[in-house]
Parts: structure tokens; C-alpha cells; sequence
């Protein structure tokens, strides 16, 4: 096999061939970092990487399937994290130019439980300044480009996750969500993922609507990255309980089952008639195969979206502050202008903001209960040109294209998004599926499900090359 056709094996089949000898995690090893070499020049998807030490990591992986002695499921697998989970002595810039990066001392809960099972972690991807942009843009990495098509965006912020994930750098990826972080790269790089329900995924620091979870080619994979990384861990004050999930049993008959369709909002910016068409086939597909498919109207306001977004304004403008006047200089320009929208925000305001989110939080719990799963676009548009910060360009339009995936993270319910389709022009539209509160089982069953019966046309054939692409372009094509 090629390079590129090993780099694009799943991480379930990867196992399968270890446990069999026909493969071994150090000729996966190469071969992924071959595609890196050959394809990083252009999509600049890691912050810090060391292929010697991941090598390592594989060498060890080998002796011990070797010896018929696992560490755990996706031993020998290989694996990236976002820059903002931590790696002990691996500085957490948070994409940022202008500010002194922590070091961690010792590695968050996320990357323990990915080392105990003898992942091979390749290095940590990019983000955007802060987390707070959803594209590759950033003041520190420059841009991150799309595998698909470099002159595109890979959303946003786990950027160099989803370009990872999409460009064959390994098939598992985590990537972290406070708005819609891991649901966005999805859809504008086709891939399945899973924002988890709030706690199901521990972090060492929580924080109201973030949570981290998979980006990856697959449902299968995202369950098998679940599978390690889901669990109780006292570091995190708002994990959930211990619970067994069967995340390997992901057959699913959506006979009977409710789903609420949602193709408005009710606020941000409009929905494009190939993201609505592409949802209303998928919703009709459900139907088609026994699931009773009902609309669900609006439930957020713009005054919502406001609010959410001048809360989070007033949270980073207090990190800008406190930085000298040099360090505020090398902040991307867009960030800047973002941040000053939280200057002088009394604390009156910034408690009805919260008070707000709370409301959010309601109304999202409230219109979605009677329903097993919704359907709903991910985003309202198509991906946008690499260099813009955000999908409306370098306008000040606050958070207006997060009005379907937000409200997820504010309630703690489990959303996933999955490829449904291509624009008329081959750009990647996704899904999203969210579900009730803690059914995360279910949530990525039906993903699966889709996957399984999406047609052709909607199926990717993943841009993975042994060359690297050549500039703008589509480098990628689907059935």
C-alpha cells in the first residue's frame, strides 16, 4: 500500500489489521508522517510536532501487539490533540501571538487516558487566537488551509484538527467546542463529529458550554475515540458520573423514531438554499426509512446570540487588558476589534447576558425534549475563503453563524455533524444531529446510521495525496 492509502485507513481497521500482524504501527507511523511532510508546507495544521518521539511511541506499540499485550483500544493508533488540551513542557499559546504561553507540568485528562491506551500522539494542532474565530486564522500560526481546497477555510477553532483529520494525518483527532469549534470544521471539511454532552469528556478546565470531543473520517472512529477519552475524573468539577456506554454497539433502526427538522434558527445570518436542500434530503432519508420527521420552529432570539456573544466578549477582553501594549500589538487586528466590544461593560450587563444564557439554555432543553434526535444545519453557509476570520469576512457581526450549533453547548446536549452532501461547486455540507441531554450513544448511532445510508453523492472520497497540493484548487472529489 501507498502512503496516502495507509494514512487513510480508519483507526477500527488499523486495530484489526495490528491484531491480525498485516500491519504494524510503525509502517502506519511513516506513512502518516510522509503525507505530513509532503501536505504541512501548505495546510499548517500542528503547532508542536516531533515525529522522532512519536516514532518511539510506535516502536513501542509494535512490541507490544507483538508480544499479544495492548495497552488498549487504539494502541498504536495515530492521534492529534488541539494546543489547548495539555501535554506536559508543551506550551498552550491558545493560537495567540501577543500572549506568554503556559507550560503545562503535567498532561490534561484527555491526553493521560490517550497515552494510557497507547495512542501514538503525533503533536498538538493549531487554533485561532483564543479559540474565539471559526476559521484557521491566527495571529501566531498564520493560516490553516483545507485539504479539499487550500484557497477555503477549515473552520473553526479546532482548525488544525479538522485539517488534520481530512488531510490523513492519522485517523483520531480531538478538538475542543464552546460554540460550535469541532461541529464547524465538520461540516466545512466533511467529517463526522461529536460535540459530547457537557461533562462527558473531562477537562482541566471546564467552562460554561466547553467540552472536547472527536474529529474524525468516521463514526466508527469517533465512538472508538469516545471509548477512551469519555469518563469520570475528579480534576474536572463538572465531569459527569461514571457510565457504562457501549460505544461499540452502534446499530441503530430509526423505525418510530421523532426527529424534529430545524432549518431557521431564528436569528443570525440566512440559511443558503444548498445548506437547507442538503439538511431537507438527509431529514428525508430519515423518513423514508420509518422515522417520523416533524418540523421544529425557531427558539432563539437574536437578542440570544447578542448576549452569548457580548458575554464572551467581556470574558476575552479581560485577558487583552491585562497584556503590555507590545503584546497587544501582535493580536490578530479582527481579535482586537472583537475584544474592545467588551471594554467597559458594567456588571449589570454582563449578569443579564448571563441571566440570558440561561434562558438559552431553557429554551433549547424545552423545544428539543419531545424529540429523539434534530436534525438542523451545522452552519448556515459554505465554507469561506481561507483568509477570512470569519464566515461574513472582516465585518464586526458578532457570532451570527452559530445560531444552530451554540445553543447545543449552553444546554450540554450532545450534537455530532456528518457530511450529507456537496455544493454545486464540491464544497463539503454537513448535518448536524443533536439529541437529548447525557444520549450521546444515540446521537452518534444515528450518525452512523446516516452514514451508512447517505447516498453516494454525499459519501466523501477524502483528499488525501502522497503529493501536496499545489494552491487553490479542488484537490479532493466526492462519488
Amino acid at each position: 500500500m501507498s502512503a496516502a492509502e495507509l494514512a487513510a485507513l480508519t483507526a477500527t481497521e488499523l486495530v484489526r489489521r495490528y491484531a491480525e500482524r498485516s500491519l504494524s504501527p510503525v509502517e502506519v507511523h511513516d506513512a502518516v508522517q510522509a503525507v505530513i511532510e509532503a501536505r504541512e508546507p501548505v495546510l499548517h495544521a500542528f503547532w508542536v510536532r516531533d515525529a522522532e518521539a512519536s516514532r518511539t511511541q510506535a516502536k513501542a506499540s509494535e512490541a507490544r501487539w507483538s508480544s499479544g499485550e495492548p495497552l488498549g483500544p487504539i494502541d498504536g493508533v495515530p492521534v492529534t490533540l488541539k494546543e489547548n488540551v495539555a501535554r506536559a513542557g508543551v506550551p498552550m499559546p491558545a493560537g495567540n501571538a501577543g500572549v506568554v504561553p503556559t507550560i503545562p507540568d503535567r498532561d490534561a485528562p484527555i491526553t493521560e487516558r490517550v497515552l494510557e491506551s497507547g495512542g501514538v500522539v503525533l503533536g498538538s494542532t493549531v487554533m485561532p487566537d483564543w479559540g474565539m474565530l471559526s476559521s484557521g486564522v491566527s495571529s501566531l500560526h498564520g493560516i490553516t488551509r483545507s485539504p479539499w481546497d487550500p484557497s477555503l477555510t477549515t473552520g473553526g477553532s479546532s482548525s488544525g484538527a479538522g485539517a488534520a483529520a481530512a488531510a490523513g494525518y492519522g485517523p483520531l483527532h480531538v478538538g475542543s467546542d464552546i460554540g460550535g469549534s469541532i461541529r464547524l470544521p465538520g461540516t466545512w471539511l466533511g467529517l463526522t463529529t461529536l460535540k459530547p454532552s457537557a461533562g462527558r469528556v473531562p477537562l482541566d478546565a471546564p467552562y460554561l458550554g466547553r467540552c472536547a470531543g472527536p474529529l474524525c473520517r468516521s463514526a466508527d472512529d469517533v465512538a472508538l475515540l469516545m471509548s477512551v477519552v469519555a469518563g469520570f475524573d475528579a480534576r474536572d468539577w463538572t465531569a459527569l458520573p461514571p457510565a457504562e456506554i457501549a460505544w461499540d454497539q452502534l446499530d441503530l433502526d430509526v423505525r418510530g423514531l421523532r426527529v424534529g427538522l430545524q432549518l431557521d434558527a431564528g436569528c443570525g445570518l440566512p440559511v443558503e438554499d444548498e445548506v437547507r436542500e442538503t439538511v431537507e434530503r438527509a431529514a428525508e432519508l430519515f423518513g423514508a426509512a420509518g422515522a417520523r420527521v416533524e418540523p421544529l420552529e425557531p427558539f432563539l432570539t437574536p437578542q440570544m446570540l447578542a448576549d452569548l456573544d457580548q458575554f464572551w466578549r467581556v470574558r476575552s477582553w479581560h485577558d487583552y487588558h491585562r497584556l503590555d501594549a507590545d503584546q497587544k500589538s501582535r493580536i490578530l487586528p479582527f481579535i482586537v476589534q472583537w475584544v474592545h466590544g467588551g471594554a467597559d461593560v458594567s456588571g449589570a450587563r454582563v449578569l443579564e447576558c448571563y441571566q440570558t444564557i440561561m434562558a438559552l439554555q431553557q429554551a433549547t432543553v424545552t423545544a428539543t425534549e419531545r424529540f429523539d434526535l434534530v436534525l438542523s444545519p451545522v452552519a448556515p453557509v459554505r465554507a469561506f475563503p481561507a483568509e477570512w476570520p470569519m464566515p461574513f469576512g472582516f465585518e464586526d457581526l458578532g457570532m451570527v453563524h452559530i445560531g444552530f450549533t451554540a445553543p447545543y453547548n449552553m444546554s450540554g446536549q450532545p450534537a455530532a455533524s456528518v457530511n450529507a452532501g456537496f455544493s454545486a461547486d464540491g464544497r463539503t455540507i454537513g448535518v448536524q444531529v443533536s439529541g437529548r441531554r447525557f444520549d450521546d450513544l444515540g446521537v452518534l448511532r444515528a450518525a452512523r446510521w446516516f452514514e451508512q445510508h447517505r447516498p453516494a453523492d454525499a459519501t466523501p472520497r477524502w483528499p488525501i495525496h502522497d503529493s501536496p497540493p499545489d494552491g487553490a484548487g479542488q484537490q479532493g472529489t466526492h462519488q
